[in-house]
């Protein structure tokens, strides 16, 4: 004790520890044990909200997160449907628009069928008309050559 009672009274440097280290020691401790209690308790629990309340909020971002990319797969597959079933109804109309083409092109070549063969027969009858118009005046003529060559008048076939 003695030495503590010089540590504190001399102006002097004093290599060997004395009993003043004990009681830095004791006031440390106690100024530890203060702060803890008065200072970082209210601190850590501030500390701890803090990171719970963030921790919420993260989930809670996490979970929005979750929650969107759910609805872009939803919308991204509804998208995809929709265009499956545009393209379908592409296909199906450009079917039915080849469907009506076909029908009309046959329709037309039909047509165009009965057309020629009734123009065909039209002309064959014209021939035959014109044959036997052509056979008769062939025949006139033929008898007028000959009457003429011959220097008197012959006498028809049918009369």
């Amino acid at each position: 004790m003695s030495f503590i009672i010089l540590g504190l009274a001399g102006d002097f440097i004093q290599l060997v520890p004395d009993g003043t280290l004990i009681l830095h020691g004791a006031i440390i401790i106690i100024m530890v044990v203060v702060l803890k209690r008065t200072l970082l308790r209210p601190i850590n629990r501030i500390l701890e909200e803090r990171d719970r309340r963030t921790r919420g909020l993260l989930s809670e971002a996490e979970q929005t997160l979750v929650s969107i990319d759910q609805s872009l797969r939803q919308y991204e597959q509804t998208l995809r449907g929709a265009r499956a079933e545009g393209y379908q109804l592409l296909e199906r109309q450009r079917a039915e628009a080849v469907r009506e083409r076909e029908r009309q092109i046959a329709s037309a070549r039909e047509l165009l069928s009965q057309q020629t063969s009734t123009e065909e027969q039209q002309i064959r009858s014209q021939a035959e008309v014109a044959r036997t118009t052509l056979s008769k005046e062939a025949r006139k003529i033929a008898l007028r050559i000959s009457s003429q060559i011959l220097g008197k008048p012959i006498a028809r076939e049918g009369e």
